[in-house]
């Protein structure tokens, strides 16, 4: 398993934003849902090793994020898509994914085909020595997701990856989705549930820093049938458990 998480806690102040949270996981698509301040981007903090957590037990990749040579090993084989992507104005595209390339310590040979293949990858060839500045919101989070599969990571990390993609994009990241998959671990955090149920074999639903639902996007429709709301399946097995988890 390339992820191994038991009872595991994270706490800010007197917040109690990841409460208990058991998962475990191997290869392939893993969607990740549930309303703003349910504890997604917390959790997917704690598996980038950004932040350690309060308690628990967390495994990546078979190692141990708490020691400092596990976690530089980890960080080698990570890939991470923050909501906040934080970038110099005025790096090209190429040289923004070559700067992150190096810090996983790709080795300087394979960068420059490494950095060509990502941007290509993402649709932003004809961009490569584009300034960032220059950039529409979509074509950054492209730019961003780049930089987060150029060291072909086993472990990639996405937290709400389309936002301000276009329908025609969203259609193209997930089928990247489903190619990293097939050697990946891909955990994707969103608000969208039709791209979970485009592109994820596995879903769970966090509510108030807990995992409300796990399992297949057709047991999630299945929690909805009949009394949940939404124009979608997905949705209305979305606001079902919500509804559930609130009662």
């Amino acid at each position: 398993m390339n992820i191994e998480i038991a009872d595991l806690t994270r706490r800010f102040g007197r917040t109690q934003a990841v409460d208990g949270v058991d998962l475990r996981t191997g290869p392939g698509v893993f969607g990740l849902l549930g309303p703003n301040g349910a504890g997604k981007t917390t959790l997917l903090r704690m598996l980038a090793t950004v932040i350690p957590p309060t308690s628990g037990s967390l495994r990546l990749l078979e190692r141990n994020p708490s020691e400092h040579g596990p976690r530089r090993e980890i960080r080698r084989r990570l890939g991470y898509l923050p909501q906040n992507l934080g970038y110099y104005p005025g790096f090209t595209v190429v040289e923004f994914v070559e700067y992150f390339a190096l810090l996983k310590e790709v080795p300087p040979r394979q960068v420059p085909a490494a950095v060509a293949a990502a941007v290509e990858r993402v649709g932003l060839g004809d961009k490569a020595t584009a300034k960032l500045r220059t950039l529409s919101g979509g074509m950054l989070r492209r730019a961003g997701i780049a930089q987060a599969i150029v060291n072909e990571p086993e472990l990639v990390l996405f937290d709400e990856p389309t936002a301000g993609l276009d329908p025609e994009q969203r259609v193209e990241f997930r089928s990247v989705l489903r190619e990293l998959g097939e050697r990946a671990t891909v955990v994707v955090s969103t608000h969208l549930v039709e791209d979970v149920g485009a592109a994820c074999a596995e879903v769970a639903l966090m509510h108030q820093g807990r995992i409300a639902f796990q399992g297949t996007p057709g047991e999630l429709m299945a929690r909805g049938a009949g009394h949940g709301t939404g124009d979608a399946p997905l949705e209305r097995g979305y606001s079902a458990v919500l509804a559930e988890a609130r009662a």
